[in-house]
């Protein structure tokens, strides 16, 4: 990175990109069911739902285990889904592989980081401290930080100006089509990682650059910035 040049930021999505919250996700379900109830779901089953949110994993897990009660109260299922995740936060959510040694990459160069999630912003950053993540990010925002979210642009937007940084020196990366959606319309250049929760093929999401793996993120982002990745 030369002398005199916008500091680049990268933004990240939380829930099946930096970390794999599934698990925890999916036991919040399953007290939920139980309390119902219902049978416990095994992962594989409601994976791939988790990044439409804890609505919708709900609504899966109740279509899946005999259908939602009709004197069932969607906004108290919710709220204890909330409330059990809240206190389970990180019990065997992990970053995946390869995630602190492409933060520390970054953190090198001297990019701003960040992280633009749908998940309410208390358990955002209460997770990343959880997972001592939080030290990397100059900006977290969730999906309860402004009027808007994902994949309204508005939200990634305010997150890279948050960050310090600016849209049109910044790449958004992500696994669903809320984070592809909200990068095209904020014009800001979009890596997708193939291993996350998108009910989409990755392969289909349309976003500029694809990765298994995160090592091969620095070189996706200095290519999508013509940045020379060089340490300050």
């Amino acid at each position: 990175m030369s002398e005199g040049q916008i500091i680049p930021t990268v933004v990240f999505d939380l829930d099946g990109t930096l970390v794999d919250t599934a698990p925890d996700l999916i036991g919040a379900l399953n007290h939920v069911l139980n309390l119902e109830g219902r049978a416990s779901l095994p992962l594989q089953d409601v994976r791939k739902v988790v990044g439409q949110g804890a609505a919708a994993m709900i609504e899966r897990g109740m279509a899946l285990t005999g259908g939602m009660p009709k004197s069932a109260d969607p906004k108290k299922l919710y709220a204890r889904f909330l409330d059990f995740y809240g206190s389970n936060l990180s019990r065997q959510s992990t970053p995946f592989d390869g995630v602190i040694a492409c933060l520390d990459h970054f953190d090198t160069l001297g990019y701003r980081l960040a992280v633009c999630t749908n998940k309410p912003a208390a358990l955002a950053r209460q997770l990343l401290a959880n997972l001592g993540l939080d030290r990397y990010f100059h900006a977290v925002l969730g999906g309860d930080s402004l009027g808007v979210r994902k994949p309204d642009p508005t939200h990634l937007i305010e997150t890279i100006r948050q960050a310090g940084g600016h849209p049109a020196y910044a790449v958004m990366v992500g696994d669903s089509p809320p984070d592809v959606d909200a990068a095209k319309a904020a014009l800001v250049p979009v890596v997708a990682v193939s291993f996350g929760y998108s009910l989409v093929s990755p392969v289909d999401l349309g976003a500029h650059r694809l990765i298994d793996h995160f090592d091969q993120l620095p070189d996706a982002v200095c290519d999508l910035l013509a940045d020379d990745c060089t340490p300050n």
